[in-house]
């Protein structure tokens, strides 16, 4: 399970990427598609179409970080965009970790903790 504290920006991107892309290639997407800079220690959040992958990109102030997790069975429940056009969805980190732990988020009522505006 990832840890991060309650400060941090987390970014989900809406749109599914590439898997392929690694720092620049997402580096790339974070200024050119959602609008944000990679480079600001904010964690940016991707997955593939088949939602089976994703990919967090993340600065800690002195490079980036890329990690990424595949399932080897089923997909994660990638959350919705609250507004029609929505590149980005901002979370929070708790958020983040029941996502990447398996916790399906579809269904559920999301409570204001969920995304941060």
């Amino acid at each position: 399970m990832l840890s991060f504290t309650g400060a941090l920006k987390v970014y989900a991107a809406m749109e599914p990427q590439d898997m392929r892309k690694s720092f620049n290639g997402l580096a790339a997407v974070v200024q050119e598609h959602l609008g944000g800079d990679p480079y600001q220690g904010a964690l940016y959040l991707f997955t593939n179409k088949r939602r089976n992958r994703l990919k967090i990109l993340f600065w800690d102030g002195t490079g980036l970080w890329v990690a990424a997790k595949r399932l080897e069975q089923g997909c994660f429940s990638w959350p919705q965009p609250s507004r029609s056009g929505q590149k980005r969805l901002s979370l929070t980190p708790e958020a983040l970790a029941l996502l990447t732990d398996g916790v399906d988020l579809k269904g559920a009522k999301m409570r204001p903790w969920y995304e941060r505006e």
